[in-house]
């Protein structure tokens, strides 16, 4: 197998072991996207000092120094996260030509780890889209099926992964952009704990609701990430206050695991053969003696509704910064203070994020505040108290990741009500700030199906050795 399609716990061993170099799997990463990323589209930035940066891992190694399992290796960054004199694009014309000044805390930790920053990664528009068509570098194209979505926002990190471009990279997932892509490229992807990763140098969409998260091709990867990027930060209020480290990973057993099993999501508008392929994944847990039990989200139902009132509303907030005075993009036109906002927005952001800020500046105007946003949060407050109370049943929750399989290019560009269905499984979790990991459980009619496993808040470890069993349960073809 090549380095750069190789698990990361793999490509650790070997590093450790003196049989591989990081300068070997850099090399491998960096061929593999010149090779493929012009029909994927999924990389839009290399960092210059990848190669340079190996080699410091390289002779780290030789004297005895390493830093732990990922020194060395590679890592792309969904590009609305920070990196230190890299572009930051948020996918969006209105940031064009922008450099951070600094790396966001997650990328500083990783670097702190020994992680080599392979490059920044193709995205919906500031993370906007369950499809990665809304990018103002054009769509990311499934590395199964180059006609069909990746998913998204995190679709180029997911897409990255999926072929073989890094054995690692960060996502966002707001209402599950990190869960959906990976779910429908056939990668592991995990939403923390809200507060577990620190969103300082993470440009904002959702403020109560963005984490970011590690994509890779096993859990144990996953997890070894995300060990290095969470814990307490002085730049973010909202961070844990407990440090969290990765589980220990053997051959755990779901023997008298209680999974619990909400029959809508299997049922209502799901597709046949993905209901039929998560049964059957629920069916092995089972059998490998986990103990089903059917349990109710009531108030899941208006999850979609609540999710784009709240995460619309924030949005609205958050990128009215974004005004052709301070940074990015300015339209040369403009005459007047009016005109610079007007044209500079019109120009700069693209039809999703205007559609979004549209709406959440609707729900926060005078006499519209209380009918939308303050009711949204109620019904998030409703939703969190139906988790507690399976919780207090069953030890995890399963099911799909999304209704559908990946669509193809363009079949949804019209209807984007039904786009935004396809987070219809992964929002509750968002809104409520618990861990969920997307797992791949198969295939169908050769397109990646994920399964979705959801713990109570601050219980990242749960879901992660969970994933891991049903990972070793290799389920379906």
């Amino acid at each position: 197998m090549r380095p750069g399609a190789t698990p990361l716990p793999e490509l650790a061993r070997a590093l450790a072991a003196g049989d591989l170099a990081s300068r070997e799997i850099v090399a491998d990463c960096l061929a593999a996207i010149e090779e493929r990323n012009e029909s994927i589209n999924a990389v839009i930035h290399l960092d210059e000092n990848a190669q340079a940066a190996a080699d410091e891992s390289d002779a780290r190694r030789r004297r005895g120094e390493s830093r732990g399992p990922l020194d060395g290796i590679p890592v792309l960054v969904k590009d609305n996260i920070a990196v230190r004199g890299a572009p930051l694009s948020c996918g969006s014309k209105i940031l064009a030509g922008y450099s951070p000044p600094r790396d966001a805390t997650a990328v500083t930790r990783l670097r702190e780890a020994g992680a080599v920053i392979l490059g920044k990664a193709n995205l919906d528009e500031f993370g906007m889209g369950s499809s990665n068509e809304h990018s103002a570098f054009g769509p990311v194209r499934n590395p199964h099926d180059p006609e069909r979505v990746p998913g998204g926002s995190s679709g180029g990190s997911a897409a990255a992964v999926a072929a073989g471009f890094a054995p690692l990279a960060l996502g966002t997932d707001t209402g599950g952009s990190v869960r959906l892509p990976a779910s429908w490229c056939g990668v592991v992807g995990v939403k923390p704990t809200y507060g577990r990763v620190s969103r300082s140098g993470l440009v904002a969409f959702g403020s109560s609701l963005d984490q970011i998260g590690p994509m890779t091709g096993s859990v144990e990867g996953a997890a070894l990430a995300l060990a290095a990027m969470a814990g307490p930060d002085d730049a973010d209020a909202t961070t844990l206050a407990d440090a969290w480290n990765a589980p220990s990973f053997g051959e755990d057993s779901l023997r008298g695991l209680r999974v619990g099993v909400v029959r809508e999501f299997l049922e209502d508008g799901v597709d046949e053969a993905i209901s039929t392929r998560i049964r059957s994944a629920i069916a092995a847990m089972e059998s490998a003696g986990a103990e089903i039990r059917d349990v109710e989200l009531p108030h899941a139902r208006y999850a979609v509704a609540a999710y784009y009132v709240v995460a619309s509303a924030e949005a609205s907030s958050n990128l009215a910064r974004y005004d052709g005075v301070r940074f990015g993009h300015r339209d040369p036109e403009a005459r007047t203070l009016d005109e610079l906002y007007t044209r500079t927005r019109t120009h700069g952001f693209g039809r999703e994020v205007q559609r979004r800020i549209l709406l959440g500046t609707y729900t926060l105007s005078a006499g519209y505040s209380e009918a939308y946003y303050q009711r949204a949060g109620r019904v998030r407050e409703r939703i969190r108290g139906d988790f507690d109370q399976a919780f207090s049943q069953v030890d995890v929750l399963v099911s799909p990741v999304s209704p559908e399989s990946p669509f193809h290019l363009g079949d949804l560009r019209g209807d984007p009500l039904r786009m935004y269905l396809n987070d219809a499984m992964t929002i509750p979790a968002s809104l409520a700030g618990l861990p969920a990991v997307s797992v791949p459980v198969g295939m169908i009619d050769g397109l990646p199906v994920g399964l979705q496993v959801q713990a109570p808040r601050g219980q990242d470890d749960r879901a992660l050795l969970v994933a891991a069993a049903v990972e070793r349960l290799r389920v379906g073809p």
